[in-house]
């Protein structure tokens, strides 16, 4: 058996999960173990759109990837807002307000 955690994050909120799996357990699987998903329905990871991608240590992996000790999984959220356009979006309005030039 190995130590694992799986992490989801809401912007009010943190959850993580220490877990006890076998050495050949996925990502998938882990998840599944932690009960991450009958807690928050609205994570998915299934569809072929799905919204939420995982990792591992901040680095995106796949639902089929095997986990090692010591591992935290992370559920990560959609984007509300593309970064690079909020901040072009700021850069503009300081322009704007002449703050930067």
């Amino acid at each position: 058996m190995i130590n694992v955690e799986v992490a989801y994050a809401l912007p009010e909120k943190q959850e993580i999960i220490k877990l006890q799996v076998n050495k050949k357990t996925t990502i998938e699987q882990a998840i599944k173990q932690s009960g991450l998903l009958e807690v928050y329905t609205a994570i998915d990871l299934f569809s072929e759109d799905s919204a939420n991608k995982v990792g591992i240590f901040s680095q995106i992996k796949s639902l089929d990837e095997i986990v090692n000790d010591g591992d935290r999984i992370e559920i990560y959220r959609p984007l509300i807002a593309d970064p690079k356009e909020v901040r072009k979006k700021r850069a503009e309005q300081q322009r704007e307000q002449g703050i930067v030039k």
